[in-house]
């Protein structure tokens, strides 16, 4: 291994020197550990060690790194103390996640460093985000984030790569490529010779370093990442290593010939570096001993006082709370409908009743459905410069809904981005975009994408603050439903696959006037929002609606109609359906919007079946699975003994969205809702 040491210093060599030797002595000490139970997993990096440390130290103490599994190097090079670390891993309340995540899934943003999720690729978007806020901002940053060869795999490598290509984002991927997968050789895994191909293919520099060789790594980052400063682009650094053990340490390693072994412990990076920079005369014996005892001496003192920190106590209410980050106190003065017949506002073919209840916001313009988000979005993007706008087509096109149609002339299209057609990579950097202190709105350009997206948004966006104080401040747009003849992918509701996600809130306004005071609490709300807009209702529906910025109260729902016969539990078109039936019929019936999902208003739902003791519910997602069944048993558990007929559920049926008109209107559940008021009416 031949090391050049080029114009360092003696002090920079030695400063690398005790970069090396501390993760590597941590990690003898916590093999020991785990031997005795007092540790529950341990991925190893015992090998591995340069790159995360040359790698680390690199950098300015204050530019993001995201780390992975064997890169223990980048958290003590970023110094934070070992009875924190010692704590985490032990599920104490003195480490990073209060007991509820393990190993390097967390992030500390004192230290400038978002730890993983165990699906190894997201983590590469958010790293984008972290660096388009930087590029807003015009702050000359770098940031570094880590992939395993066999991680590469994944879908989201190449969309993080691709869009910090296209975005000319300062972002460092550093490829661990390590000759396995878990178990997994290369040659299983892709058939290219080396990560290096790949750059060029993403227009982006790429370069080799022997991953062994932490005075190579050291010099290749700093390089890099001194140009990227002045000239913001991505570039992929391949770095070649081995780990000494296995995957993690219940995995073994029978899988790897031993003649690998051999041919690797030759290319030690700790024995290496030290005996070179004893050759050199940098290092000598004394010193050689003084290091490690010093480390050892922290180690021990560490471990002292992680032991003696008790096992968190599990706490509902704790628990419960932070799922969400709080939310402060809202700019916008809000307004809610009341249940009002007479003023009210009749559209063809859909009919809403409501009527304004704030009067200081008497100034009203007739608005579409469409108009009224618009109008919502573009407030909020003046009263909040960090707002950044992302998704597929919104810049100069508009959207294909032309909601942020005239967006990028008033705000240009540093903050109204098209992206590339890669939901996933678009969601991690909201998230990205978040830890800087942004916020942003992701368009999905139909709801039925979003599965392009899931991980990111069920996993990394809706528990990052309660596994490490992260809010993701990302409202995701979803244009949804049904009733065009647009087939089984442009026509899904698919607001139940996040209803059941903790750390979302979900929100589907039924009107105008909601949906723009629902967008702009959306975007001020500091958590990840799920918006669901009904395509039906965009253009096919208008009403007066305030022409000052506003807000409508998330978690909140609606009464549009009041009667005595029956309630009707609804939300999005399912208002209007119940609507126009009870006109029709002459029901009488309590009609309450919903409009909140995540969390749904359980104190109005109380009310209404408590008055009316007659339940339907009805949605226009399909039956089995759906909110309806949710709400169905929480009645039965908390109203039961006011209920005169058995709760109702009323939905679409539990098929794909057909294409042809006739097959979609016996899909959907109006003609159902019909023959279930009558039901209920004669029950």
């Amino acid at each position: 291994m031949h090391f050049d040491r080029k114009d360092y210093s003696n002090e920079t060599l030695l400063h690398l020197y005790q970069g090396l030797l501390k993760p590597r002595l941590i990690e003898e000490k916590m093999l020991i550990l785990l031997r005795q139970g007092k540790v529950s997993k341990w991925f190893s990096g015992i090998g591995q060690e340069a790159i995360s440390v040359g790698s680390t130290l690199a950098l300015e103490p204050d530019e993001y790194i995201l780390p992975l599994h064997r890169n223990l190097g980048v958290f003590t090079g970023r110094n934070i103390p070992l009875d924190r670390l010692f704590a985490q891993w032990q599920g104490k309340n003195t480490g990073f996640t209060k007991g509820r995540d393990r190993s390097f899934h967390f992030g500390t943003n004192e230290h400038h460093i978002v730890g993983m999720i165990s699906h190894l690729g997201p983590q590469l978007a958010v790293a984008d985000g972290i660096a388009l806020a930087d590029k807003l901002e015009e702050r000359p940053k770098v940031t570094l984030t880590y992939s395993g060869d066999g991680g590469a795999s994944e879908g989201d490598f190449h969309e993080a790569l691709n869009v910090a290509a296209v975005w000319q984002l300062p972002v460092i991927f550093m490829i661990e490529n390590n000759g396995y997968g878990l178990s997994t050789p290369s040659n299983e895994q892709f058939r290219f010779k080396q990560f290096i191909d790949k750059g060029p293919a993403y227009g982006m520099q790429a370069i080799q370093v022997d991953g062994n060789n932490v005075l190579e790594v050291y010099d290749t980052v700093r390089r890099l990442a001194e140009g990227l400063r002045r000239n913001p682009r991505p570039v992929l650094i391949e770095a070649l290593t081995f780990r000494m053990r296995g995957h993690e340490e219940a995995s073994g390693t029978k899988y790897v010939p031993q003649e690998m072994f051999t041919e690797w412990a030759q290319r030690d990076p700790v024995e290496n570096y030290e005996k070179w920079l004893m050759q050199e005369g940098v290092l000598d014996e004394e010193a050689r001993l003084r290091f490690r005892e010093t480390i050892k001496r922290e180690i021990e003192e560490g471990l002292r006082i992680a032991d003696a920190t008790p096992m968190p106590t599990a706490d509902v209410a704790l628990e419960l709370a932070d799922m969400y980050a709080p939310v402060g106190e809202l700019r916008g003065e809000s307004i809610e409908p009341r249940a009002q017949e007479t003023d009210a506002v009749a559209v063809s073919p859909l009919n809403s009743q409501f009527a304004i209840l704030n009067s200081s916001l008497s100034t009203t313009t007739d608005k579409r459905y469409v108009d009224a988000i618009s109008d919502g979005l573009r407030q909020s993007m003046e009263r909040y410069p960090e707002l950044v706008l992302m998704g597929q087509d919104i810049a100069d096109y508009g959207g294909v809904f032309k909601v942020t149609d005239g967006f990028v002339g008033q705000f240009g299209k540093g903050r109204v981005r098209n992206t590339p057609l890669c939901e996933s990579a678009i969601v991690g950097a909201g998230l990205g975009l978040s830890i800087k202190g942004k916020k942003s709105m992701v368009e999905m350009q139909f709801a039925d994408f979003v599965t392009c997206g899931f991980n990111q948004i069920v996993n990394n966006l809706a528990k990052s603050h309660y596994r490490w104080g992260q809010n993701a401040d990302v409202v995701v747009r979803m244009p949804t439903g049904a009733g065009s003849a647009a087939g089984p992918f442009h026509s899904q509701s698919n607001e139940a696959w996040f209803t059941h996600t903790p750390g979302l809130k979900v929100v589907f306004p039924s009107n105008p006037v909601d949906a723009k005071g629902l967008i702009c609490a959306a975007i001020e709300d500091p958590n990840p929002v799920m918006f669901f807009e009904h395509k039906l209702l965009y253009r096919s529906l208008t009403a007066p609606v305030p022409d000052a910025y506003y807000t409508t109260p998330i978690g909140k729902a609606a009464l549009v109609r009041e009667g005595d016969e029956m309630s009707i539990i609804t939300y999005g078109a399912g208002v209007h359906w119940a609507t126009a039936l009870a006109d029709e019929l002459g029901l009488s019936a309590d009609i309450l919007d919903l409009r909140t999902l995540l969390p749904w208003d359980e104190e109005a739902v109380r009310k209404t079946v408590e008055k009316n003791g007659r339940v339907i519910i009805l949605h226009e997602d399909t039956l089995v699975g759906g909110l309806g069944g949710e709400i169905a048993a929480w009645i039965a558990e908390h109203c039961f003994e006011h209920l005169d007929a058995p709760v109702q559920r009323v939905a679409s049926l539990d098929t794909a969205v057909p294409f042809a008109p006739p097959l979609e209107k016996v899909f959907l559940p109006q003609q159902r809702l019909r023959q279930t008021v009558e039901k209920l009416r004669n029950y």
